[in-house]
């Protein structure tokens, strides 16, 4: 009996090792080609060895909005600050309870009109349409019945005039050169029918012009810890991926899509919480399917500011949100798994997805189970065990400092000593004490799932940080429209 303890011991220890070798060697090769690939495009801008155009693809900007009163405004005022010529912005009310269309109309010229809007992707009733052109861009205001973020970003497209669309969210800002940015591949390559931008916290952020003026760490930890998140899983898995068309998701921060691929695809998905990963899935899936020459891509220097929770609470909603989401899609597109169609999006990224994002807090509660029975009979050597997971968190920290100052050192932020000593800090809690935050939300989140599965949960904002000359810029601009 003890020899076959022994035994599941040892094929159980085999397979953890296996396990955390294989995630270790995926994080440290992503990272270090995203730092390579990162060094190598600040290079080339330095020698202006790059794409120089005066072609602008016509883009929408849709801008889903619910109970955003608090940021919504400062959202589009951000957008009109764009350095590109061609583009406008559609905001979808989707049926707020407070004043979020009534601070839109108080903070633009937006005129009520009889625009009907035809409905390409099934959506919910469209109950008023106002619009107004501002310094050139056409400005849309969508007020809708509420069917969810999914259901305002399908009225979005379907009242967008150009042919490609930016789904971003109301809580964030756009960085001037953006557009600019994401479009690029587009030029480049007619096969793109996807392109998703870095999203970065803009809690500890100051921009001007839509220029970053001023950058700091937070003495919020749970903020702090979230930005170095960001920059590692940003640059480990996208620009990674990005190599061999295998990203799966684009974030709903801010991404880029062909309208009419999105609309063949009958658009978001409205019955998951992961509306933005099960659309980038299901592009995949349609072209491989129908053998339509596709490419998918990632650009990191076409930045998006986002807000992110600063409470436990909040963050582990947003969590929830997005691991239930991650279920959903998985379980929907299961048929990629080790698929040959699909070829790597089926043999790598899902399966990346499946076993380190969805399999890995259940994972983890095994292993923990396993070390306390193990330690019960005396089969584990716990000086060894406490040495392993030390360095193992020691590896995980120094791979997201690495992405961190990469990040900040390719986009030309100084930081002062004190931030640089908080960054080093919440490195070591990040990959302790956030982790654990992680593991407990995830293997927790099916609890309720039947009712809540699609409920998303508010979340506490805060107003964005503008600049103010960038403000009264804007306000000069609107009031010459009134």
């Amino acid at each position: 009996m003890f020899d076959a303890i022994k035994l599941f011991y040892s094929c159980v220890g085999v397979i953890f090792v296996i396990y955390l070798l294989g995630y270790s060697t995926f994080l440290i090769l992503s990272v270090l080609y995203g730092s390579l690939e990162l060094y190598r495009e600040k290079k080339k801008k330095k020698y202006h060895n790059e794409i120089s155009h005066d072609y602008y693809v016509p883009v929408t900007i849709v801008v889903p909005a619910y109970n955003e009163e608090i940021t919504v405004v400062d959202t589009v005022k951000s957008l009109l600050m764009m350095d590109y010529k061609l583009y406008e912005i559609v905001v979808v009310d989707d049926g707020s309870k407070d004043n979020t269309t009534q601070a839109l109309l108080d903070a633009f010229p937006l005129r009520k009109v009889n625009r009907p809007i035809n409905q390409q992707i099934p959506s919910k009733k469209v109950v008023d349409v106002y619009e107004t052109v501002i310094d050139g861009v056409e400005v849309t205001l969508v007020r809708k019945e509420n069917g969810g973020k999914a259901d305002a970003l399908n009225v979005g497209i379907n009242a967008a005039r150009y042919p490609y669309f930016i789904c971003m969210d109301a809580d964030s800002v756009l960085q001037r050169d953006s557009l600019k940015e994401i479009v690029k591949p587009v030029l480049q390559d007619d096969t793109i029918v996807a392109v998703g931008g870095l999203v970065r916290i803009s809690n500890c952020a100051v921009l001007k012009q839509g220029e970053l003026v001023d950058y700091h760490m937070p003495w919020n930890p749970i903020v702090g810890m979230q930005i170095l998140e960001y920059d590692r899983s940003f640059m480990a898995s996208r620009v990674f991926m990005d190599r061999f068309n295998g990203n799966l998701i684009i974030s709903g921060a801010f991404g880029l899509f062909r309208k009419d691929m999105v609309s063949a695809v009958k658009g978001y998905d409205t019955s998951t919480m992961g509306e933005d990963m099960e659309l980038v899935v299901k592009l995949h899936s349609f072209c491989r399917i129908n053998k339509i020459p596709y490419s998918i891509r990632y650009v990191p220097d076409a930045i998006c500011w986002s807000q992110c929770p600063s409470s436990i609470r909040d963050l582990q909603k947003q969590r929830r949100r997005w691991y239930l989401g991650l279920f959903q899609c998985l379980k929907k597109h299961r048929r990629m798994f080790l698929a040959p169609e699909y070829g790597v999006v089926g043999y790598v990224s899902y399966l990346y997805y499946l076993v380190y994002e969805l399999l890995s807090p259940f994972i983890e509660l095994f292993g923990l189970l396993t070390i306390i029975l193990a330690y019960a009979v005396n089969l584990i050597n716990v000086p060894f065990m406490i040495l392993f997971f030390l360095i193992y968190a020691l590896y995980g920290a120094v791979l997201t400092i690495t992405a961190f100052f990469a990040r900040i050192y390719t986009q030309n932020i100084r930081l002062s000593v004190l931030d640089v000593l908080k960054s080093i800090y919440l490195c070591l809690a990040e990959s302790v004490f956030f982790r654990f935050i992680q593991a407990f939300t995830r293997m927790t989140a099916f609890i309720g799932y039947r009712k809540k599965k699609n409920v998303w949960g508010q979340i506490q904002r805060q107003k964005i940080q503008l600049n103010q000359s960038s403000e009264q810029n804007v306000e000069k601009k609107i009031e010459g429209k009134k």
